[in-house]
């Protein structure tokens, strides 16, 4: 088996709210969404997705998924997708840096060999831990009223775990974070996500702020060093996200005692090969993880769904299932959110049949 060729579509997916607000005033209302095909000279496909929250949040843009496409594919063709450590470091050498845009091409490598041995891509993962994944719920930032009926409207859907954008006016963002936390179960689970937002003094005004509140801290500044200095002056769970972009900055991490739980995103890694790598390394660190990725539709949620249900079940904080945010379905038997949880495919590979009507033209074309 021999990549023949490489393309992609580009598509849009709307937001059912109408938008997604975070910190700094950062918004978006319709994704731009990149689904990355890897074919065979046995005609076989297998099928990736990247999809960047914009431009200013990580270092990443959706036109640049496609650019980076057309000067990786002509390295891979050749090359047998099922030697997936073997391709990473063809891709890390023809293309330094951008673990993103190589992200697609590693998911689609995994669809084909789950499909090459008829195995779903979780067990290929390691396995199937319990029955289902539990997945949270990303509230878009804002008045602290319009959040808690938000949270309390999804709470009605079954979700019980919750990731509040914050990274706002401190004071306001505490008064979020205490009408929120004020309507939930004790055995819900708040996060406030300041997604790099805050100074550092700011963050450690919330953080005194709500000192007396069940409440995650993720990621509350820019830098790493501003981070350690809050997590060492705060009693709450901390979380990681943006920093812990490589295996050398998970390790810094653990050295330092930074963080709790750590937010690993697919695409900001480079694909399921290095976020298995890392995904594993917590493990056996005792680390426990948010699974997920930048943002996506059905086939991003796919990939999340076989990353989070092959991790166990101890580690797993939790997972978001990106399709249900959006609009517009991309391909059949990604998973569906049931009672706040959801399940990997049994399917081979990722489990999912695109849908080509709604792909339309191929936008890069390699072979």
């Amino acid at each position: 088996m021999k990549i023949a060729r490489v393309f992609a579509h580009r598509v849009e997916l709307p937001l059912h709210e109408g938008s997604y607000k975070w910190s700094g005033g950062k918004s978006v209302s319709v994704f731009d969404s990149t689904i990355v095909g890897v074919e065979t000279d046995t005609g076989t496909v297998g099928y990736g997705e990247v999809c960047p929250l914009g431009p200013f949040y990580l270092p990443a843009y959706a036109e640049g998924v496609r650019a980076g496409l057309r000067e990786l594919a002509p390295h891979l063709l050749g090359m047998d997708p099922r030697e997936l450590s073997k391709l990473n470091g063809r891709m890390d050498a023809a293309l330094k840096g951008h673990p993103y845009v190589k992200s697609g091409i590693d998911m689609a490598c995994w669809d084909l060999l789950g499909q090459a041995t008829g195995l779903p891509v979780c067990v290929l993962l390691g396995g199937r831990f319990g029955e289902s994944v539990r997945l949270y719920r990303a509230i878009s930032q804002e008045s602290p009223q319009q959040m808690a009926e938000k949270v309390a409207g999804y709470r009605q859907q079954g979700y019980t775990r919750f990731q509040l954008k914050v990274g706002g006016d401190p004071d306001v963002d505490i008064e979020r974070i205490r009408a929120v936390r004020g309507m939930l179960d004790p055995t819900d689970r708040l996060v406030a996500d300041a997604n790099t937002g805050w100074t550092q003094h700011e963050a450690m005004r919330v953080v005194r702020g709500v000192r007396d509140v069940d409440v995650y801290i993720e990621q509350p500044c820019l830098s790493y060093e501003e981070c350690l200095a809050v997590r060492r002056h705060t009693d709450h769970p901390f979380i990681l996200d943006e920093n812990i972009d490589c295996l050398e900055m998970l390790l810094r991490g653990r050295s330092d005692l930074a963080m709790d739980v750590v937010n690993l995103k697919i695409s900001k890694l480079g694909g399921l090969t290095k976020t298995r790598q890392v995904r594993d390394l917590c493990v056996s660190l005792g680390i426990a993880m948010t699974l997920e990725d930048s943002w996506g539709g059905d086939i991003t949620t796919a990939a999340i769904a076989h990353l989070a249900h092959s991790t166990p079940v101890e580690y797993r904080f939790t997972a978001t299932d990106f399709n249900s945010y959006v609009t517009v379905s991309t391909a059949k038997g990604a998973p569906r959110r049931e009672n706040g949880f959801m399940a990997a495919s049994q399917a081979p590979g990722l489990g999912i049949e695109p849908d080509l009507a709604v792909l339309g033209r191929r936008v890069v074309d390699v072979a």
